[in-house]
């Protein structure tokens, strides 16, 4: 797969945040998602289930930077979701146009000093 192609998938799957239909993500049958403060999840209809449950929490996202190397995207991005901005960093894997696991890593925007 080129560079874009890869890109393209990884953008589909940020688009459900925006659009909140899971539809046009391409996710393998054993996908995985590992995140902070979380189980690992497994499986291409747990993780539907688990987006479908913090879909509605996010408002949207702006999205910073991808970088492709091999079968691997990281992407960098803001989600605005009802509590805050989280800033996020996920490493996405690819096979055959599929995600196969998604690895994410974020932290909350703290509030400017004085204020909470």
């Amino acid at each position: 797969m080129s560079r874009e192609q890869k890109v393209a998938v990884v953008e589909a799957y940020l688009d459900c945040f925006a659009t909140k239909d899971l539809s046009k993500v391409s996710f393998a049958e054993d996908v995985t998602f590992e995140g902070p403060r979380m189980p690992k999840l497994t499986g291409r209809a747990t993780i539907l289930g688990f987006l479908t449950q913090i879909l509605p929490v996010v408002r949207g996202i702006q999205l910073k930077q991808h970088i492709v190397e091999g079968d691997y995207v990281a992407t960098v991005f803001d989600m605005e979701t009802v509590n805050g901005v989280d800033h996020v960093f996920d490493r996405i894997h690819i096979v055959n146009g599929q995600i196969k696991a998604i690895h994410a890593f974020y932290y909350p925007e703290q509030p400017p000093e004085g204020q909470t």
